[in-house]
């Protein structure tokens, strides 16, 4: 491949370090961003929430848990917004619980994939080494069979001529 072809510079991109320590970076600053939407989000919702009539989500214990049940899309159904701005709260939280956790799937599939590329990659590499080993060692046997073979036939000569004859 040349090297400015692009399956060549994403081979290079793919198999590089910096690209795993993205992954890890990437699933650190979505966990953090998320758990700051979730704080920030429980905070807003019992501000929003608790002047209104019927609200469900009163205090910030039961917000916070409202924010962790709305982001990893549980939602039991026993706290929920009742006005137009905590149904907005209740979107982004959906939204960061949601990229978060297809975030570090993401990079955990990343991880166990190069892991197993990196593993068929060594052994394509020992089945070529041996390959060329085996093919020199049978070479260097196969001549050492046919000098055998050479002089065994040159022996069977020599013992069927006549005696005298040259």
């Amino acid at each position: 491949m040349p090297p400015l072809s692009l399956p060549y510079l994403l081979k290079r991109l793919l198999r590089s370090e910096h690209w795993r320590r993205l992954h890890v970076r990437a699933s650190l600053w979505a966990a953090l961003i998320t758990v700051l939407v979730l704080l920030g989000g429980s905070w807003l919702i019992v501000v929003v929430e608790t002047p209104a009539p019927k609200a469900t989500i009163t205090s910030f214990p039961l917000a916070l848990w409202w924010s962790v049940e709305t982001a990893t899309t549980v939602g039991y159904g026993d706290l929920y917004p009742v006005t137009a701005w905590g149904r907005v709260i209740a979107t982004v939280v959906m939204l960061a619980g949601i990229s978060m956790f297809s975030i570090v799937t993401a990079s955990l599939a990343t991880w166990f994939v190069s892991g197993a590329a990196h593993r068929v990659h060594e052994l394509a590499v020992a089945f070529e080494r041996f390959g060329r080993e085996g093919t020199a060692g049978a070479s260097d046997e196969l001549r050492a069979l046919h000098t055998r073979f050479d002089r065994l036939e040159k022996i069977v000569k020599d013992t069927r001529r006549p005696p005298g004859s040259a």
